[in-house]
């Protein structure tokens, strides 16, 4: 089977999975990157080390670009991210399998106008009736897609599948120091670092013992310091700055607990997987693309409603306060990882599944969990609903 994954560019949270590819598929696997890795990007630790051997830079000419169109044309499977349209136009009108693979369109709340225009366009770039799936990374993007009429049954559970490490998970947790918390991203409004510092405020006012580290950097940064500072929270509140993604995993390693506090705009939320599989207690926003996929409350996690602080707070306590339980969520998250949302699967799945379809076997339900099992719809107020039951 020949299968090209076509996407903007390269990056590691990418690589576990197309490396599995190329284990299983050798030469019969390949990478299209259709455009240069923003700076930004880079910064953030994006380009890791030596471009792979099956990654094919179309960008570098007209002549690279043909090629990546014959390369697209004449696989029996195409994944396609975030690449321009033309690149697949010819494969489109062949009605040959692709897979479309894309976090939640609407990451902020959109007009019906917004909406009705896509609706048009998106039918017309897919053909409606072709041999077109979705590959949901985020557990919103079922429902994004249906409220334009997309991808009615033809959408399943993906993500992204950062590398997984397999540790002693007993020596792993015995060692985890569980008064401490961590928190990592960009300093910008919709990831909501401010919402840590202000359990870091509540902690220190009720005489916990704790420290939250901060890692990464971002326009909010010299805010966020200031805060630190005029509330005396230094002793307790550490800026770490930006780290590797080694540096990171590392001091998950080592945190008891972590805090994910973005909203809808985090599309999936790969240090969702990362904290997973460290063996953290991660306490995450409902509203983040991986968590609904991901967590399940109070059996692998803890899940709270985006922008709650009060109840984000009363999970923080209750973990800090039961150190058994931070034991047995972190074991629980890193078998998550390890058991089913992990390269290795994700790739043994997908392969069967688009060997299904491209037989015709109409076995389209092949997992019931984890990655290529039926994505449902799931309403942005799917917690509260789910609280409100209780």
């Amino acid at each position: 089977m020949k299968v090209v994954f076509v996407s903007n560019y390269f990056n590691h949270h990418q690589k576990p999975f197309c490396e599995e590819m190329y284990k299983r598929l050798g030469n019969d696997f390949v990478f299209i990157s259709t455009t240069v890795m923003r700076e930004e990007r880079r910064k953030l630790g994006y380009a890791q080390g030596e471009i792979p051997t099956y990654v094919y830079l179309a960008y570098e000419g007209e002549n690279q670009y043909k090629a990546a169109i014959s390369f697209i044309n004449e696989a029996d499977v195409v994944i396609a991210g975030a690449a321009p349209n033309d690149i697949l136009r010819e494969r489109i009108l062949a009605n040959k399998l692709i897979f479309r693979y894309s976090e939640r369109p609407y990451k902020k709340v959109s007009s019906w106008l917004k909406k009705i225009y896509h609706f048009i366009c998106w039918r017309q770039m897919n053909l409606w009736k072709n041999n077109i799936y979705m590959l949901c990374s985020s557990a919103y993007t079922a429902l994004d897609y249906a409220s334009v009429g997309m991808y009615k049954r033809k959408s399943y559970k993906w993500g992204y599948f950062p590398a997984d490490i397999k540790y002693n998970v007993d020596e792993l947790l015995s060692q985890k120091r569980t008064n401490l918390l961590l928190w990592c991203g960009r300093f910008i409004d919709w990831k909501h670092p401010d919402d840590a510092i202000q359990i870091a405020r509540r902690l220190k006012n009720d005489g916990y013992d704790f420290r939250l580290n901060m890692i990464g950097t971002g326009e909010m940064e010299d805010e966020l310091k200031r805060y630190v500072k005029e509330e005396n929270l230094s002793d307790v509140v550490h800026f770490c700055g930006s780290m590797s993604p080694q540096q990171v995993r590392m001091n998950m390693e080592e945190a008891g607990i972590y805090l994910f506090t973005s909203d809808r705009q985090e599309g999936w939320g790969a240090v969702l997987n990362e904290s997973m599989n460290s063996g953290c207690t991660v306490i995450a926003s409902h509203a983040i693309g991986s968590v609904p996929y991901l967590l399940k409350d109070e059996v692998n996690g803890m899940v709270y409603e985006s922008g709650n602080i009060d109840m984000l707070y009363e999970k923080v306590k209750y973990v800090i306060e039961h150190t058994e339980e931070q034991y047995r969520l972190g074991k629980e998250a890193y078998r998550t990882i390890i058991i089913e949302w992990n390269a290795t699967v994700a790739t043994q799945r997908l392969l069967k599944l688009a060997e299904g379809i491209i037989n015709e076997k109409n076995d389209d339900v092949l997992y019931q969990n984890g990655p290529c099992s039926k994505a449902a719809i799931i309403k942005d107020g799917w917690y509260k609903e789910r609280i409100t039951k209780k």
